[in-house]
């Protein structure tokens, strides 16, 4: 962290002293033969939005620069228990609104692979640590790919839970209706292992203030050579660049002959065009996400009374059974996280005006809810896996879709990738260790 993480910004807060404390106390405990989890002694970094008892949590935003939460959020409670030592904060946009990490109080995060690239956002400064060899293990959270793309851009594993099964209290900002349907907490690595041993950590709803009894379900095959899958690779309504096809392509064909069923195409009954515009109707919420608390609940019971967001939910629903169907014979679906890798730092605005560049021609922003919409829209948890670099030496990464409430499918199932094309490779000048 001293060495890499000036030119880094990636962990903005550094509880330094807490740290060194808590990491001393776990090797007295291993001594005395004590072992405090499944993460004891783990170095890992908190997203900047979910709140770490007596440290500040900002989530990017110049008029939270100074709170000081009293307690940890539940998914922080439960990493702590586990026995994680936490460094600190990972930078974040303003209030986790935005594909790069960039704001008033902390300044801009550098991707390690590039420093004048962005890590993506809105968890960019977690991964960032990650591939830099800061941290272990990262806390992120997720609905228009805010684990999925930093992932992609640095080249690390990450995964989005199925939706409400790892609690979100204690995560900075609210967003009415559609945190509860679409929103979700979960982590990123440097392995496939790392990130199911942290979900065994985080699963499970929260209720009443305690943790269910739910335990994280097995993988359904033991072998590659069991599973059944479906990939799509590009759509006309979001072309995937060259430089990212290449790879992605390449690492399904080595799948080929490996795998029980490798079948190109969409589910049936699956139409990815109304899918998609349905999720943008369900993420507008978001743009209210920083009503103060007494309009909270009258704006919420506004949105539910929307006729078209009423329509976009409905079609959520609908989706929800038909992905399930699909499942019923296939065990993961893959397809891409995003359409290019990590590009250099743009922060003008609106977002909606900027563009991005590509080998076939620029490209609208908010092209890069199109790839991660799916996963989100139908609350399926979703696997991030590096599969290799482009000619340009950017990471590319593969996004692997996974049955509800069947997380470790996907992740399992990203360890196994690993073995045929290769897993985290860390960037040029950073520890492997």
């Amino acid at each position: 962290m001293e060495l890499h993480n000036p030119r880094l910004n990636a962990i903005v807060t550094i509880t330094h002293e807490e740290a060194i404390e808590r990491a001393r106390a776990a090797d007295d405990a291993l001594r005395r033969g004590e072992l405090w989890g499944p993460l004891h002694g783990v170095p890992i970094t908190i997203k900047d939005c979910f709140e770490i008892s007596g440290v500040r949590t900002t989530a990017g935003s110049t008029s939270l620069k100074d709170h000081v939460p009293e307690n940890d959020a539940v998914a922080v409670a439960r990493l702590r228990a586990a026995g994680a030592v936490i460094l600190g904060h990972t930078n974040v946009p303003f209030m986790a609104g935005d594909w790069q990490s960039y704001n008033e109080v902390f300044g801009t995060t550098n991707n390690p692979w590039d420093l004048e690239r962005t890590p993506g956002g809105s968890t960019g400064g977690g991964a960032a640590a990650l591939a830099a060899g800061l941290s272990y293990l990262s806390l992120g959270s997720d609905i228009g790919g805010s684990i999925r793309i930093p992932a992609h851009f640095c080249g690390v594993y990450g995964h989005k839970p199925t939706v409400n099964i790892v609690p979100f209290r204690g995560h900075i900002p609210k967003s009415l209706y559609t945190r509860q349907i679409l929103w979700v907490a979960g982590p990123l690595a440097r392995s496939a292992e790392d990130l199911k041993k942290a979900m065994e950590v985080l699963w499970g709803h929260e209720e009443e203030g305690k943790a269910s009894e739910w335990s994280l379900p097995q993988p359904r095959r033991k072998n590659l050579s069991g599973y059944r899958l479906g990939y799509v690779l590009d759509h006309p309504v979001c072309p995937v660049s060259s430089e990212v096809k290449e790879v992605i392509t390449a690492a399904v064909e080595a799948l080929r002959g490996r795998v029980d069923v490798l079948e190109e195409g969409w589910p049936p009954r699956v139409d990815p065009l109304e899918q998609y515009n349905a999720y943008r109707i369900l993420i507008s919420p978001l743009l209210m996400r920083t009503v103060e608390d007494d309009e909270y609940e009258k704006r919420k019971q506004a949105l539910k009374q929307d006729e078209e967001f009423k329509a976009a939910n409905e079609a959520r629903t609908t989706a929800c059974k038909v992905w399930k169907e699909y499942f019923e014979t296939h065990d993961a679906f893959l397809l891409p996280t995003c359409f290019l890798p990590a590009f250099p730092h743009v922060h003008s605005r609106p977002l909606r005006e900027r563009v991005l560049s590509t080998p076939e021609g620029d490209r609208p922003y908010m092209d890069m809810h199109f790839w991660i919409s799916f996963a989100s829209f139908a609350g399926l948890p979703a696997t991030i896996a590096p599969v290799g670099l482009t000619k340009g030496g950017l990471p590319v990464d593969i996004q692997i879709l996974g049955p509800y409430m069947e997380d470790a499918t996907p992740i399992d199932l990203a360890a196994k990738i690993s073995k045929v094309v290769g897993g985290f490779r860390p960037p040029s000048g950073y520890s492997a260790s």
